[in-house]
């Protein structure tokens, strides 16, 4: 189905006359380069501050490779620090999800993490008796820190920057086309942060490209298997000028590839996470042209950080601060052979992180 656009997001993005390629070129060089650490906030004395306090994760689902990490990146700044956390295992069940938060009050934790895009707002009444029983409940790499705002219920969040995200997708694709983009774009509509990452795509290219156009189709998480790739094979052939498919997150990626071989679409794909598997079908093919990641073990560093400050009284920290980079086929290698979630980025996330906290 085609995205509509409200008056008013046509208003903000009006097109100008002609593609703004300085302006795209000059994103996709930014994010090119090889990311360095920022610290968050304040050094502080993390092992002193959490010498009795633990933390219990509950992620969107462990089937996705992209939680799965974040959480290992959780575990490992735990185990650096030295505190108790638990990462629950969850099916995108939310009846999963409350049975985490339950175990969480029964067991004692201090704080409660809703990871990864477990939408706060389902889990509200729960939320709240584990407040009342003196746990906190944050939520990592959940809104986009710019366009959404953080539920007022919640006693923390470390946001994402998923505009930016969208962009570099956006201007990627303006700058091979040189602005002559159609892109089919999917995402999952249930998944909050889909939002801000489907709008910054398509209000990029309406505002910067006014030749190029977009098509968007809702596809389900629990859907990608049995509806992702007749969704993507029927656009294509309905639309054979279609130039680029992106799905909003790249571990859509298996059930789209096939999609575009069957259809003969000469279509390359660009998508976010850098998810393994996905840089592994970069290196060993010719259909996914780019993927922007982010160190998930980075997220899970950043969003332990955020939540130590929160249980120790200090300044919170919102925004994660962990910065995109392009993979291509160019520099993909760098991430492992296989592929992996940390490599590529550079490692001065750990000696950032370890310094921050006091730890030597």
């Amino acid at each position: 189905m085609k995205y509509l656009a409200s008056a008013a997001t046509l208003a903000l993005f009006a097109s100008p006359a002609l593609a703004d390629m300085d302006a795209a070129r000059a994103l996709v060089a930014q994010y090119s380069a090889l990311p360095a650490f920022e610290a968050p906030g304040d050094p502080f004395d993390a092992r002193a501050c959490m010498a009795d306090k633990s933390m219990f994760v509950v992620p969107l689902t462990n089937a996705n490779p992209f939680n799965a990490a974040i959480s290992a990146g959780m575990s490992q700044a735990a185990e650096i620090v030295g505190f108790n956390l638990r990462n629950w295992d969850t099916q995108m069940d939310p009846t999963q999800w409350i049975q985490g938060i339950n175990t969480a009050m029964a067991e004692g934790y201090d704080l409660i993490d809703l990871q990864g895009g477990i939408p706060a707002e389902m889990l509200a009444p729960q939320i709240g008796e584990a407040q009342a029983a003196g746990i906190k409940v944050t939520a990592t790499h959940l809104w986009d820190a710019t366009t959404q705002e953080t539920a007022a219920f919640m006693d923390g969040a470390a946001n994402t920057d998923y505009v930016t995200f969208g962009h570099i997708i956006a201007a990627w694709a303006m700058v091979q086309t040189e602005g002559k983009v159609n892109a089919l774009v999917l995402g999952p509509d249930e998944i909050p942060p889909t939002a801000p990452l489907r709008d910054a795509i398509i209000g990029y290219l309406a505002e910067n490209c006014p030749d190029c156009k977009t098509t968007y189709i809702n596809v389900p998480v629990n859907d990608w298997a049995t509806l992702g790739q007749s969704a993507v094979q029927n656009a294509l052939l309905a639309d054979p000028s279609i130039n680029y498919v992106l799905p909003v997150y790249d571990s859509m990626a298996q059930f789209i590839a096939p999609a575009i071989q069957i259809s003969g679409s000469s279509a390359k794909m660009v998508s976010y996470n850098g998810t393994p598997f996905v840089l592994d079908m970069m290196r060993d093919g010719d259909i996914i042209e780019m993927v922007v990641g982010e160190s998930l073990g980075w997220v899970g560093m950043a969003g332990v950080d955020a939540n130590m400050r929160v249980l120790c009284g200090l300044p919170p920290v919102t925004v994660l601060n962990t910065p995109a980079y392009i993979f291509t086929d160019e520099n993909v290698a760098t991430a492992g052979m296989p592929a992996n979630y940390n490599d590529g980025y550079g490692d001065t996330f750990i000696s950032g992180f370890t310094a921050l906290w006091g730890i030597e």
